[in-house]
């Protein structure tokens, strides 16, 4: 009877060890990223009473007897299925969809991994895991927005300083565009106002100035500060040739400078490759320059391939940094920490870096987090095989209790 109840006990012991994994599945229904865990049992050894034989002569074999000796817990391993998207609208909240993990800088322990995207940036620009405080890892942008090449050897946390501004930028090219009326008299100039930038960011309202020269064609251009503000010169006078069919031919004079007190000089070169002059109404205006004035950080994006884009108040944007995924050929074999940050494992493999969208890893969905993975319906399932096991197993203690009990009376 002894080793019936042995074989109970074990029993018991793993479906509330089955339990246990249920409960904490359910427990953590609501959790952002969480992998819900399954439990499969093994046999233990058998005990064997006698061997099997072999066939002989006019003899058949006869096969061995043993008996079990309860069982044991074989695994408990995480189901590495993504859960559904959990729309939040922070776009610093990030859900991978698709295979890989983020990476974290724990401090002195090394590199962490984890799926739950809930980052934000702390009071030094760091982007960080929330519950943690450890920093994201990722690829910095330049000056000018370039990202390096994007690989492990060039991980380092992401920072983006709140009170980050983009330097000015003085123009160098001013285009005009539209078309000059042909018929237009050289007592009836056009004007079109336009806007450079020195070297500070100081705005320059100009003006440039299109008049009929006399002779077919050709029209005189001059730029002039209306404001009068010193500062402006260089060859600030031309002419622009076109085409007996009103296109574009040629032009002369520039570049023109501007330099305030306290600025660089800044060399400007007009453009009127883009102009016509044709017999309609003249729609001359200012094309494109390249000139900017300072701007401070006013909000972020982060797209799918986990690109980080800052928009500035003078209406750029530039790329500012990227966050960098990771992942393992094992995925079951990483390392729970809590929290939902992972450790490599003797069995997870290497974490190969890449970016998201590349080398298997997912793409980001900004602006949403990962749901856990539970399975409600399969867990009650579960939850009921577990109490029905753990029933009958606790019945063949109790049987074999009674049956114990009937020898003792036997020998009394």
């Amino acid at each position: 009877m002894l080793p019936s109840m042995d074989d109970a006990v074990s029993g018991l012991q793993m479906h509330q060890q089955w339990m246990n994994v249920i409960g904490n599945n359910i427990a953590n229904v609501s959790t952002p990223g969480f992998k819900a865990s399954q439990v499969t049992f093994e046999q233990l050894f058998a005990q064997t009473l006698a061997a099997g034989s072999s066939p002989q002569g006019n003899l058949g074999g006869t096969n061995p007897i043993q008996v079990g000796l309860g069982v044991g817990l074989g695994s408990i391993t995480q189901s590495q299925t993504e859960g559904a998207l959990q729309p939040t609208g922070n776009p610093t909240d990030l859900a991978i969809q698709g295979d890989g993990y983020f990476l974290l800088d724990n401090g002195n322990q090394g590199t962490a991994y984890t799926r739950v995207g809930d980052f934000s940036f702390d009071a030094n620009g760091n982007l960080v895991e929330g519950s943690t405080g450890f920093k994201v890892l990722g690829w910095l942008a330049g000056p000018t927005g370039t990202l390096p090449t994007q690989n492990s050897a060039n991980l380092q946390p992401i920072i983006v300083p709140q009170t980050s501004t983009k330097p000015p930028q003085a123009t160098t090219s001013a285009a005009f565009i539209g078309n000059l009326d042909s018929s237009t008299p050289a007592s009836s100039p056009v004007s079109v106002p336009f806007t450079a930038y020195d070297s500070l960011g100081n705005a320059w309202n100009l003006t440039a100035t299109f008049t009929p020269s006399g002779t077919a064609d050709v029209w005189n251009w001059k730029v002039t500060d209306p404001t009068g503000n010193a500062g402006l010169g260089g060859s600030t006078t031309g002419t622009v040739t076109f085409t007996s069919g009103g296109a574009y031919q040629s032009s002369t004079g520039g570049p023109l400078t501007i330099a305030p007190a306290g600025a660089a000089s800044s060399s400007i070169t007009p453009d009127f490759s883009a102009m016509t002059q044709y017999a309609t109404t003249s729609t001359a205006n200012p094309g494109n320059q390249n000139g900017y004035t300072s701007g401070t950080l006013q909000s972020i994006a982060v797209d799918k391939s986990g690109v980080i884009t800052g928009t500035y108040s003078n209406g750029l944007t530039q790329t500012l940094g990227q966050v960098a995924t990771a992942t393992f050929a094992n995925p079951e074999g990483l390392v729970q920490q809590g929290q939902g940050i992972y450790a490599s494992g003797n069995n997870s493999g290497v974490a190969s870096v890449t970016q998201p969208g590349t080398g298997g890893a997912g793409t980001i969905a900004s602006g949403n987090l990962e749901g856990s993975n539970v399975d409600l319906a399969q867990e009650f399932t579960n939850m009921i095989s577990a109490e029905r096991g753990f029933q009958a197993n606790a019945q063949v203690v109790t049987t074999s209790n009674s049956m114990l009990q009937t020898l003792v009376q036997m020998g009394a």
